[in-house]
């Protein structure tokens, strides 16, 4: 369940928290004319970059172009936490990161494990992202409602909207959903 306080108070470990637990989210290439497409986040929270195993061949690394930017989505377990994450997307055999990240899983995808000619790995350096961070009770939600409906001068407070950059020295911005 999403936790309304620390969306508000430390929205950057709260998005990374949400990476670490989902198994997929849509990653799609800026102008590339073809759809987001699911892929298996492994994130590297001090270079606040994003690694995806692909292959060579696959259509996602054929759309990129030197300089891409890219988005990926990530819906939380419990849909009550959104996130859209932009950056540099670019793919890099790195050694070090497949061996960081390998798993069974991921092994099952490539024929000659670690060193399948068609493994790869894109990496995504987070520019910026959004989230949203919502209550999950419908208890609450509804007391929301219901106060702001007697209220007219009060909105409900349903959740958290925040805007994160990666870049040093930048402020977060957060503000009250609606």
């Amino acid at each position: 369940m999403s936790n309304i306080t620390r969306a508000r108070e430390n929205p950057k470990e709260q998005l990374f928290d949400e990476i670490d637990k989902i198994h997929a989210g849509m990653l799609g290439v800026e102008g590339s004319h073809m759809h987001m497409q699911p892929m298996s986040p492994q994130l590297d929270r001090q270079t606040a970059t994003i690694w995806f195993f692909t292959r060579t061949d696959a259509e996602i690394v054929k759309a990129l172009t030197p300089g891409a930017h890219a988005h990926f989505c990530v819906v939380g377990k419990d849909h009550d936490y959104h996130a859209c994450i932009a950056g540099r997307l670019s793919v890099r055999k790195d050694p070090a990161k497949i061996d960081e990240y390998w798993s069974s899983i991921v092994e099952a995808w490539f024929d000659h494990g670690k060193s399948d000619p068609k493994l790869t790995m894109l990496a995504l350096e987070m520019d910026d992202a959004e989230i949203w961070a919502s209550t999950g009770s419908k208890l609450k939600f509804g007391w929301e409602i219901a106060k702001a409906n007697f209220n007219p001068d009060e909105e409900p407070d349903v959740g958290v909207k925040a805007h994160l950059r990666f870049n040093e020295g930048s402020a977060d911005h957060l503000r009250r959903m609606i």
